[in-house]
């Protein structure tokens, strides 16, 4: 797997910080926003190859994010990570559960599934939505 540049979001920043060391281990560059000023203010600045909300970020927060990035022009893949109790999120384009190992598997899928799409077709939105399960 190449090098992946991830904008991760939450309030919950020790929750972000666990799940992040699979990722870290597994190769990609983590840069944390703690609040919406924050995530403006990196995504504005940075280059990366996904935004990553997480369950402790508000539904109104991920929601103005979300279409921020998209009225940006940007088409960064938008992931939740969701905890047992919470649903979907409408406005990502893909939802994932479970434990960190099973996120980036997922994450790892959604990444090679763009990268193998043609440009006309990888800027068009995407809806769909996974479910990691422990195993």
């Amino acid at each position: 797997m190449s090098l992946k540049v991830v904008l991760a979001i939450g309030v919950d920043s020790s929750l972000l910080e666990i799940q992040s060391s699979a990722w870290k281990s597994s190769g990609y560059i983590v840069t944390f926003a703690w609040s919406i000023k924050d995530a403006i203010t990196h995504f504005s600045y940075g280059d990366f190859d996904l935004v990553l909300l997480g369950h402790s970020l508000p539904v109104e927060s991920r929601e103005r994010l979300t279409s921020l990035i998209r009225a940006s022009g940007s088409r960064v893949p938008v992931v939740y990570i969701a905890d047992s109790s919470h649903a979907c999120d409408r406005f990502a384009d893909a939802t994932v559960k479970g434990e960190p190992t099973n996120i980036l598997q997922e994450i790892e899928e959604l990444l090679a599934s763009r990268a193998s799409m043609p440009a006309s077709c990888s800027n068009a939105p995407r809806s769909m939505t996974w479910q990691a399960t422990a195993q």
